[in-house]
């Protein structure tokens, strides 16, 4: 076998494998898309609500942050009334003292 004839068998069994792995990989996205639509079925999720499910989850998204925003508030509160508490106390224990 000559160069130019191994390099025509190397080239169409590159070619080959190349279209292989294209099939494989279109029939992987085809099971994965079933398997998808599928599972959101399950869930009662048909698939023409695709853009009220996202809907859905921005509003969840938001709801969380809000809630994570309004903790970190009520920490913050909660920190601030017991620093002042004490130095409430540590005021009135000097004024205390030195009334005296």
């Amino acid at each position: 076998m000559t160069w130019e004839q191994a390099a025509d068998v190397r080239a169409i069994v590159v070619e080959t494998l190349a279209e292989q792995k294209r099939i494989r990989h279109d029939d992987i996205d085809a099971v994965v898309l079933k398997a998808i639509a599928t599972t959101l079925t399950s869930f009662g999720i048909d698939e023409e609500d695709r853009k009220e499910l996202r809907a859905d989850f921005q509003h969840l998204r938001r709801w969380r942050r809000s809630v994570e925003q309004a903790q970190s508030y009520t920490f913050k509160a909660v920190i601030t009334v017991i620093v002042t508490g004490f130095v409430g106390a540590v005021w009135l224990g000097i004024k205390a003292t030195l009334g005296k």
